[in-house]
C-alpha cells in the first residue's frame, strides 16, 4: 500500500513539471466526457419527457382509427379514409367485455372569438367519457351532461391557454365565445398539462359533444377516430383483438391485411418513441465520444513524449534498483491520473453544461447513474489504454544506453 501511495505521490510530482502541458492533455478528456454526458443527458431528457406526455394521453388508452387508400398501389397515408362511424363506437361499447370507456372522436381547427380578441385553435368532440379516457381534469365548471350531448348542445370546455389569451381578466365559466358566428357557452376549464414531449402545448385545445362539433362544424357522416379505454393494463391487448375482431367483421373484411382501420395502443406509441429516442441518443453519444477518441490519442502523445524526455532518469532508477514493471507501473498510473482527472472534472462539465441547455433552450434533460458511471468507466480505460504502450516502451529500455542518453 505504501509502495503505490508512493508511486501516486511521484506520478503527481511528475505531471506538476509540466503543469500546462498536463492541463491540455486531460482538457481533451473533460471535453469528450462532458460531451457525452450533456448530450446522453439530452437524449434521456427527450425519452423521458415524450413517455411522460404519451402516458399523460389517457388510462390504458387505445385509439382506433380509419386506414388509408390504396390506389394503383400508392397509398395515401393513415386516417386518410372515411370508414368510422358513430355505430361502430356503440358496437365496440356494446360488445367488447374488455373496454370500459369508448368515446367517438371528431377534431376539427375552428377560430373562438370573444369580445375583440380571437384565437384559432383544435375544438375535440367527444362524449361524456372523453375526460376519463383522456386523463384530462377540471379545474373549474363541469362535463356536459348526455341531454346536452343529445340534443346537440353548444357548449365547450377549454384549456388554460384560452383562458389566459380571452379570458386574462375574468372567470370564463358561463361566457359565450363565437365559432362560425354561433354562441357557445363555457362550461368548464382543464386543468393545465404543460408542453408534449415534442413541444405541443397541450392546454391549447376545446372539447365538446361530438354531435355538436359534428352537426353544426363538421357537418360530416364519419367520425374522425375512436377512443378507447381497457378495463386495466393487462387487458389492452384484450381490449385490442376485441376491437380488431368486431371492426372486421362490421366491414366485412377476410383477411387482415386489408384492414381499413388502425387499432393502436399507448404502449406501441411509448415503444416506438422509445426506439427513436435511444437511437437518437446513441448517434448523439457515438458523435462527442469522437472527441474521447482524441483525448486518448493525447494521452498517449504525452505519455511517449514523457518516456523520451525522461530516459536519463529511467536509466538512473533502474540503476539503483527499479524493475521494468516498476518503471511501467510508473508511467501506466501518471496516464490513468491524467484520465481520471479529466473524467471527474467532465462529469462536472457535462452536468453544468445539461442544466445550462435545460435553463437556456428549455430542453429537458437528464443526467443518470449510468451516463456518469460509464463516462468515468470510458476515463479510466483511456488511461489504461493510452499509456500502457508508452508504459511498457519504458519499461524495456536498456539501463547502460538509458544512461547514456542525452
Amino acid at each position: 500500500m505504501l509502495f503505490v501511495l508512493t508511486i501516486i505521490r511521484v506520478a503527481f510530482k511528475a505531471l506538476g513539471r509540466n503543469k500546462l502541458r498536463s492541463i491540455l492533455t486531460m482538457l481533451g478528456i473533460i471535453v469528450g466526457v462532458g460531451a457525452v454526458i450533456a448530450m446522453v443527458s439530452v437524449g434521456q431528457g427527450a425519452q423521458e419527457s415524450i413517455a411522460g406526455s404519451i402516458s399523460g394521453m389517457g388510462s390504458n388508452m387505445l385509439y382506433v382509427q380509419p386506414g388509408s387508400f390504396n390506389t394503383g398501389g400508392v397509398r395515401s397515408g393513415m386516417g386518410t379514409m372515411t370508414t368510422l362511424t358513430v355505430e361502430d363506437y356503440e358496437a365496440i361499447t356494446r360488445e367488447c367485455s374488455a373496454v370500459k370507456y369508448a368515446s367517438p372522436g371528431i377534431n376539427v381547427s375552428q377560430m373562438l372569438i370573444y369580445g375583440n380578441q380571437n384565437w384559432m385553435t383544435s375544438i375535440q368532440g367527444g362524449n361524456t367519457n372523453l375526460l376519463e379516457i383522456r386523463g384530462y381534469k377540471l379545474e373549474s365548471g363541469s362535463m356536459w351532461t348526455k341531454e346536452e350531448e343529445t340534443s346537440t348542445a353548444r357548449v365547450i370546455i377549454i384549456g388554460k391557454t384560452i383562458v389566459d389569451y380571452l379570458f386574462p381578466q375574468q372567470d370564463p365559466i358561463g361566457q359565450e365565445v363565437r365559432i362560425r358566428n354561433a354562441p357557445w357557452t363555457v362550461i368548464g376549464v382543464l386543468k393545465s398539462k404543460g408542453q408534449s414531449g415534442v413541444g405541443q402545448d397541450q392546454d391549447d385545445i376545446v372539447l365538446g359533444p361530438h354531435t355538436s362539433v359534428n352537426k353544426k362544424l363538421q357537418r360530416f357522416q364519419h367520425i374522425d377516430n375512436i377512443m378507447v379505454s381497457a378495463k386495466s393494463e393487462e387487458l389492452i391487448p384484450t381490449a385490442k383483438a376485441q376491437i380488431e375482431e368486431l371492426m372486421r367483421y362490421r366491414h366485412g373484411i377476410l383477411n387482415k391485411d386489408d384492414d381499413d382501420f388502425q387499432v393502436k395502443s399507448l404502449s406501441d406509441m411509448a415503444d416506438l418513441a422509445k426506439q427513436s429516442s435511444e437511437t437518437m441518443t446513441m448517434l448523439l453519444a457515438s458523435i462527442a465520444g469522437v472527441s474521447l477518441v482524441v483525448g486518448a490519442i493525447g494521452v498517449m502523445n504525452i505519455m511517449l513524449v514523457s518516456v523520451t524526455e525522461r530516459t536519463r532518469e529511467i536509466g538512473i532508477r533502474m540503476a539503483v534498483g527499479a524493475t521494468g514493471g516498476d518503471i511501467q507501473f510508473q508511467f501506466l498510473t501518471e496516464a490513468i491520473v491524467l484520465a481520471i482527472f479529466g473524467g471527474i472534472l467532465g462529469i462536472l462539465a457535462g452536468i453544468v453544461a445539461s442544466k445550462i441547455l435545460a435553463n437556456s433552450l428549455g430542453w429537458a434533460t437528464m443526467v443518470s447513474t449510468s451516463a456518469i458511471g460509464m463516462a468515468f468507466s470510458v476515463s479510466a480505460a483511456i488511461g489504461i489504454g493510452a499509456g500502457w504502450y508508452p508504459a511498457r516502451k519504458a519499461s524495456r529500455l536498456d539501463p547502460i544506453e538509458a544512461l547514456r542518453f542525452e
